[in-house]
């Protein structure tokens, strides 16, 4: 027998025919999810909108055959396979029979109960009930095995992290909730090239954005007129040069024609000169960042990273900034509390490391109220923020590793390649802003492509709204 509670659980064992007595019971307890209808969606085929759309949660066809059929069963299945008899058990026969619909968000209650035992086969008859939270029979039935012959005892295996997730849904959120609010007036700055002025006028189009052209305005009605795009409409403030339409975006917003910038075909150290600029610039009391929203096809939810694009070796101070920004961003687009990793190599201080000892100080800060509104731990190596398999392997007791909400890199660099990778080798979609400074910057990249400009545009909107405090209309 194993020593330890921690050895019992990474092993699963059986109970054979000579140990089984007639009135012997196991059960297990499961709540019903989306990502469980989704999953036995793929596995079996059937991709039926009245199966696996939530728009259909409440038609009896879903909740008969994936609610009852298929979910309920198979908990049975997983009752019998790991528990009684458990490993080695062998499936005559099983009769269901469905009471009453299971819904998401259903827990419920699934016993076998040993009714009989044949010496002939060595087999057992068993009742099966599932039950939900209030003890009401959903399933009932039975089930015929046979029992195995000699005890087994196996690893219980480790499953891999499982998210059922259809590509760029968290983003087309995001455009839901920002199309509740009015366009924002946005300068763009110097739309001299096809991607940034499509960009631009595709946020338009959506209802996001309110454009102020910015740049030399032979230039783009010429770019204009390439794409074959209607600007009649809109205002251009006419510039000789790049750095003349920074600095004309940025005396936009300080007049209070504009609420954000947009990044056009110009360097991002051209915006950003004039939006530091001590004395016509858009300095606030706290320090610059850049976040990405990404999503991520294999994580359930938007995963924030910050910073990939402007501070190169964040101070302490800093850090703690960028921190707090990305916590302001991640209430903007609706998560209450978001859980911060502080990324290093390793989850425990090592003073060689000069990123875990911020990592702790970062923390502690959180605690004295020196960063608010989110929830703080690290330091946190990459797979312990993001993985719940990594966590349990590593024996992590935390709030936030294995979900973390916003990931903090240790430096420019660092932030940089985590978003790449998972841009082109995960197939995440990104969106990215600049905050601290006195309005929103969509600091977009001339690689980007037009659901990353709309949905950096999106957030855009978001957090203008959050800082004002309006309501959709």
């Amino acid at each position: 027998m194993p020593s330890d509670a921690s050895e019992t659980m990474g092993y699963i064992e059986n109970r054979s025919f000579d140990e089984i007595n007639v009135g012997d019971c196991a059960e297990l307890v499961q709540t019903l999810t989306t990502q469980d209808i989704d999953a036995f969606a793929i596995v079996s085929g059937d991709v039926n909108p009245a199966h696996v759309d939530e728009a259909f949660a409440q038609d009896d066809i879903f909740h008969k055959i994936i609610g009852h059929g298929m979910w309920g069963g198979a908990l049975i299945s997983t009752v019998l396979g790991t528990q009684l008899p458990g490993p080695g058990t062998i499936y005559l026969d099983q009769s269901l029979e469905f009471l009453k619909p299971v819904g998401v968000g259903d827990t419920v209650t699934v016993r076998v109960t040993v009714t009989q035992k044949h010496d002939k086969n060595k087999s057992l008859s068993l009742d099966c009930l599932c039950t939900n939270g209030d003890g009401t029979p959903v399933i009932t039935g039975q089930a015929h095995v046979i029992a195995p012959d000699k005890k087994i005892r196996r690893p219980r295996v480790m499953m891999p992290d499982l998210v059922m997730h259809r590509r760029g849904v968290n983003h087309d959120k995001l455009l839901a909730a920002a199309q509740g609010f009015e366009p924002l007036p946005t300068a763009i700055v110097h739309p001299c090239d096809t991607t940034s002025l499509e960009g631009a006028l595709e946020a338009s189009n959506l209802g996001l954005l309110e454009p102020l052209l910015v740049g030399p305005q032979a230039r783009i009605r010429a770019v204009a007129k390439e794409i074959g795009a209607d600007i009649g409409g809109m205002k251009i403030i006419d510039t000789p040069h790049s750095h003349a339409s920074a600095e004309s975006a940025v005396a936009l917003v300080r007049a209070g024609h504009a609420r954000a910038l947009m990044k056009g075909a110009l360097h991002t150290d051209e915006v950003m000169s004039a939006v530091v600029a001590k004395e016509n610039g858009l300095r606030s009391e706290r320090r610059m960042s850049h976040v990405y929203v990404m999503d991520v096809p294999t994580y359930s939810k938007p995963l924030m990273i910050t910073d990939a694009a402007i501070n190169i070796a964040p101070d302490l101070q800093t850090k703690a900034d960028m921190i707090q920004n990305a916590i302001d961003l991640a209430h903007a687009i609706g998560i209450e509390l978001p859980k911060v990793a502080i990324l290093s190599a390793v989850e425990t201080i090592t003073p060689r490391l000069q990123s875990t000892i911020e990592a702790g100080a970062l923390c502690k800060m959180a605690d004295r109220g020196q960063i608010t509104g989110g929830l703080l731990d690290g330091p946190l190596a990459f797979d312990n923020a993001i993985s719940m398999r990594a966590v349990a392997a590593k024996e992590i007791a935390s709030d936030v590793a294995g979900q973390a909400d916003i990931l903090v890199a240790p430096d420019l660099e660092a932030g940089n390649m985590i978003s790449k990778q998972l841009m082109y080798l995960a197939g995440a979609e990104a969106a990215g802003i600049v905050l601290g400074a006195q309005v929103p910057i969509i600091l977009t990249s001339r690689a980007d492509d037009r659901r990353t400009r709309v949905a950096s545009a999106a957030i855009a909107v978001l957090f203008d709204a959050a800082t004002r405090r309006i309501t959709p209309h």
